[in-house]
């Protein structure tokens, strides 16, 4: 049962209710209607399908009015492993509500979060979103960001960069592979391995547009040696640039852990990332298990 709000001389009741697999092709449909044309149905629905095994008690919430869906709060649930013990996320994925139906959408709001025992992240808020979220409880993550150039150069000598599934599977172990696992299907999710003396590092990342153009990096994850990634990073530019045909690379250094030599500027207003929990802190929270893995817009 959804929760109702009706008029009392009978006019149909605005509804919400869980979004269940049955649910996925018309919330797909709406997400790609009224909240991002550019991606497409199919893709949405991989939203709600994300290629790692949880125990997800929906998919997000949607606000009905009669049998027409006029609202979604799309969410992507996944345990992770805290200090030694699994602890369940809910990563708030894609909010659109049409517009007469604005006034509803603390509900969807309010939905999610009231589910116990969750981590929440939401790592692409925008608009007045960011301002709920902090009325909310939410906390925001130390986003700084280099705008950095990914240039030609050559890779040093014994520096070798791969993309290859059968290396990536052959030479990552432990949490490196256990992510790698859960996220070679993920469709926005691209993945390298720059070997460097012996030692490798792992770079998960993603195709990011800023003013339309899709022509940058961004990191989700780095893995491997703590210091091969940065000591190779010029190779790993340029493949970046040369393989990919992605100039600049938005290095968020929460994520790698350094911040990339080279030509680049510090971005004064760096887009926001949030999270809401009780017992965890913001060095737990990273870009995996989300949104940012599953779709590219």
């Amino acid at each position: 049962m959804g929760l109702r709000y009706g008029d009392p001389m009978g006019a149909p009741a605005v509804v919400v209710r869980p979004v269940s697999a049955g649910d996925a092709w018309a919330v797909s449909r709406f997400l790609h209607q009224h909240l991002n044309p550019r991606v497409s149905a199919d893709a949405w629905s991989l939203l709600l399908a994300p290629p790692w095994k949880a125990d997800a008690p929906n998919h997000g919430f949607q606000l009905l009015d009669g049998d027409r869906i006029v609202g979604v709060y799309a969410a992507v649930y996944s345990e992770r492993e805290i200090g030694g013990e699994p602890v369940p996320f809910c990563n708030l994925a894609a909010f659109c509500v049409l517009e007469e139906y604005r006034p509803h959408s603390l509900r969807l709001v309010r939905a999610l979060l009231g589910q116990k025992g969750f981590v929440f992240t939401d790592l692409s808020p925008s608009g007045n979103v960011i301002a709920l979220n902090e009325r909310l409880g939410f906390q925001r993550l130390d986003t700084a960001t280099t705008l950095v150039a990914n240039l030609p150069r050559p890779a040093g000598r014994g520096t070798r960069v791969t993309t290859a599934p059968a290396v990536l599977d052959r030479v990552l172990t432990g949490r490196d592979a256990e992510v790698y696992r859960d996220h070679r299907q993920a469709p926005a999710a691209q993945h390298l391995l720059v070997g460097r003396d012996g030692a490798h590092g792992y770079l998960m990342f993603r195709r990011d547009r800023r003013k339309r153009l899709p022509l940058f990096a961004t990191p989700l994850y780095a893995g491997g040696d703590a210091g091969c990634l940065e000591a190779a990073w010029p190779a790993v530019a340029a493949h970046l640039l040369l393989r990919h045909g992605l100039p600049l690379t938005l290095a968020e250094r929460r994520i790698l852990g350094f911040t990339p030599g080279g030509p680049g500027r510090v971005l004064a207003q760096p887009r926001p990332k949030m999270f809401r929990a009780e017992h965890v802190g913001p060095e737990s929270i990273d870009h995996l298990y989300s949104e940012l893995t599953l779709v590219r817009w």
